[in-house]
């Protein structure tokens, strides 16, 4: 019985605040421009992402796995774009740094799970091209619209799962030592480090999905990235060599643009004393200029999709031609 009431008392006792003030971008010389600059990426980033979207939805041509695979990447850039900036841009606005418990904690879920649903994506189109180019004659047998169907609905329910546990542990912790998240959103470590109570479990929670959707995706994709070069190193002539290589020039791209931004910020902040400052528009920029780029890299690194606004920007120019011409 005694058990019973320590458990009871231990549970009466959590405190949650019922806002948290954010102060992550307060205080930066010069914010304004910060803020257009933000404000600017945004508007790319929604209008290319969805342009993106359209074109893969509209064009049959471009129902294949690989583009099953972009258009889950641009979904996963404008959710993480949405759910990072215009709390971003709140602040500036409107002067309100709160955010209350609740959405506080919905926030920290979307910027996780769209951020690791762009990883995991990047993973799987690693898969693409390394079954396209290392077992090109069962490529379809292997990779095909039904798979890419059943894969990514799979993703999107276990990158859920995860980041809903990782979330849902902070409701577990009493925040007593401060409301004040040192931090641009949400973020799930300033957060579980205001409580009061044990928050190992939240912390280990923390080194999970950090390995599962950064360091395990780039261990994968340079696997992937290995045996591609494995295979490329067995064809006898440079020239196919180049033709092979060149369909994985976007992906290489992407990798490159989402991954090493992240790494290198996580590495300055372990091997350099970074200001408040400048770590928050470091780690800011790592997340939200990214999402910008994708969909940029791959209409200009895509023929497919080059030859299509090249049709559609024709058959819109004609009639205006026609019109002139009369």
């Amino acid at each position: 019985m005694s058990s019973v009431n320590a458990s009871y008392l231990q549970n009466i006792s959590i405190v949650h605040p019922k806002y948290f003030f954010i102060i992550g971008l307060s205080g930066i010389p010069y914010s304004t421009y910060f803020y257009i600059f933000l404000f600017m990426i945004y508007f790319i980033t929604i209008i290319a992402n969805a342009i993106v979207i359209l074109i893969i939805a509209l064009d049959r041509s471009l129902h294949s796995p690989k583009y099953i695979g972009v258009f889950n990447l641009a979904l996963a850039d404008i959710g993480e774009t949405n759910a990072l900036i215009p709390n971003m841009m709140k602040t500036f606005l409107f002067d309100s740094q709160y955010i209350s418990y609740n959405a506080c904690l919905a926030n920290m879920f979307f910027v996780f799970f769209f951020s690791s649903l762009q990883s995991v994506t990047l993973v799987v189109l690693a898969y693409d091209r390394f079954i396209a180019i290392c077992l090109p004659l069962r490529y379809h047998a292997i990779v095909n619209n039904t798979s890419m169907v059943l894969v990514f609905p799979a993703i999107w329910v276990f990158n859920s799962s995860m980041v809903a546990l990782m979330v849902s542990l902070i409701t577990r912790l009493s925040i007593c030592e401060s409301n004040v998240i040192q931090s641009y959103f949400c973020d799930h470590g300033p957060v579980y480090r205001l409580a009061c109570n044990d928050y190992n479990i939240n912390k280990s929670v923390g080194f999970v999905i950090t390995s599962l959707y950064l360091i395990a995706p780039l261990i994968l994709i340079f696997l992937s990235y290995l045996g591609i070069f494995l295979a490329l190193s067995k064809i006898t002539t440079w020239e196919r060599r180049l033709r092979a290589l060149k369909t994985c020039v976007s992906h290489l791209l992407l990798v490159g643009i989402y991954f090493l931004p992240i790494c290198f910020t996580y590495l300055a902040q372990l091997l350099l004393a970074l200001t408040p400052n400048t770590r928050v528009i470091s780690t800011s920029l790592a997340y939200v200029v990214p999402p910008m780029l994708n969909p940029i890299i791959y209409v200009l690194n895509t023929a497919e999709i080059k030859n299509l606004l090249r049709k559609i920007l024709t058959n819109r120019s004609a009639p205006i031609r026609e019109k002139i011409s009369k």
